[in-house]
């Protein structure tokens, strides 16, 4: 079969795995046990993250559905994972679980000072920005957004780990490459951790992916576990 085909069919999958999860994370009324609110936009209730103190070092997920679990049970999130590879490897932290399914940048600006409260942080994981490449909202206000948030962040003192998204090839080359270059370029002025594409193994797979298409399954969680744990280890002591 021909490079050129396959990269085509490769291109195709991603789009539909980024389409399909638009369409899921709005319309699932209950998408996850750890992310309970489904409107993007909206600001969570508090109950889900705990305020009060805690004396171990605190890692927040901050993102969407992908961060959130959706279709999956706590139990095979990628949060989940990661405190246990925590855990395993005799790192003393607590990974709280802050993903909204459906959430944009705008949100995610919006959420973050609430987000930052979850005790001791230390690290915060930013996964944002897929939903706007979905809905191809303007580059610039992702990034405007993205930039809030890390500002905040690092304010408080707390190392950002950005990961990186892609976004769907429908809007042309143009748009793609500037939302691609957005991350990398927030990485390069804020000088913080990044991970280029947060699925990588997973988009576009079908054996890692729910059977909707585009949600990460059990096996796909883990493949995002790894990724997110090759950046975030180095950030760590014990």
């Amino acid at each position: 079969m021909p490079f050129h085909f396959l990269k085509f069919k490769s291109r195709i999958l991603l789009l539909l795995m980024l389409t399909l999860l638009s369409l899921g994370c709005q319309q699932s009324s209950q998408p996850s046990q750890s992310a309970q609110n489904t409107n993007p936009l909206a600001t969570p209730a508090p109950a889900t993250i705990s305020t009060s103190s805690d004396e171990l070092p605190t890692i927040v997920a901050f993102g969407d559905s992908l961060t959130a679990g959706f279709g999956l049970s706590d139990d095979q999130s990628y949060t989940t994972l990661l405190q246990r590879k925590l855990d395993a490897n005799g790192y003393r932290y607590r990974v709280v679980n802050a993903g909204v399914s459906g959430d944009t940048s705008a949100g995610g600006a919006r959420r973050i000072d609430w987000a930052l409260q979850s005790g001791n942080v230390k690290v915060l994981i930013l996964e944002l920005g897929g939903n706007d490449g979905l809905r191809g909202l303007p580059v610039e206000e992702m990034k405007k957004n993205l930039e809030q948030v890390i500002q905040r962040a690092q304010a408080r003192g707390v190392i950002v780990l950005l990961a990186g998204m892609e976004a769907p090839p429908n809007f042309g080359v143009s748009y793609t490459q500037e939302f691609r270059q957005a991350f990398r370029d927030l990485a390069k002025q804020y000088k913080t951790p990044f991970i280029p594409f947060v699925l990588d193994g997973v988009g576009g797979n079908p054996r890692m992916n729910q059977p909707d298409g585009i949600h990460p399954n059990a096996e796909g969680e883990k493949v995002m576990t790894e990724t997110v744990w090759r950046t975030l280890e180095p950030l760590l002591t014990k």
